[in-house]
């Protein structure tokens, strides 16, 4: 992520991509696209934080890969989620969920 536009919070990214893969099989310039489009610019994804949160998915078993030819008839690799990525995303969304809500009732403490 640049910290330009927005600085995602530690362990968010995996999150964010397990999202995007829920919705297609991408490669992975189709899911760092995918991300900033979806947050309208604000979050963009560094390949060098990209591919190996993307390595880590895999060999946890969250993600899947396979080599396709792209669009432009170009080969790349390609990432699925998994039912076990499918459980994790969930989990995720929920403590995700828990910590906005905490952060919220933070913020809005009267003194």
């Amino acid at each position: 992520m640049t910290e330009k536009n927005g600085e995602l919070v530690q362990g968010t990214l995996e999150m964010l991509v397990l999202k995007t893969l829920a919705l297609e099989p991408l490669h992975g310039y189709g899911i760092a696209l995918r991300i900033e489009q979806m947050s309208q610019g604000v979050f963009r994804v560094n390949p060098g934080s990209l591919l190996p949160a993307l390595s880590r998915m895999e060999r946890a078993g969250r993600v899947r890969s396979e080599w396709r030819a792209t669009e432009n008839n170009r080969r790349a690799k390609y990432y699925t989620l998994t039912e076990g990525g499918r459980k994790a995303l969930e989990e995720e969304r929920q403590q995700w969920g828990r910590q906005i809500a905490a952060i919220d009732r933070i913020l809005e403490a009267q003194s």
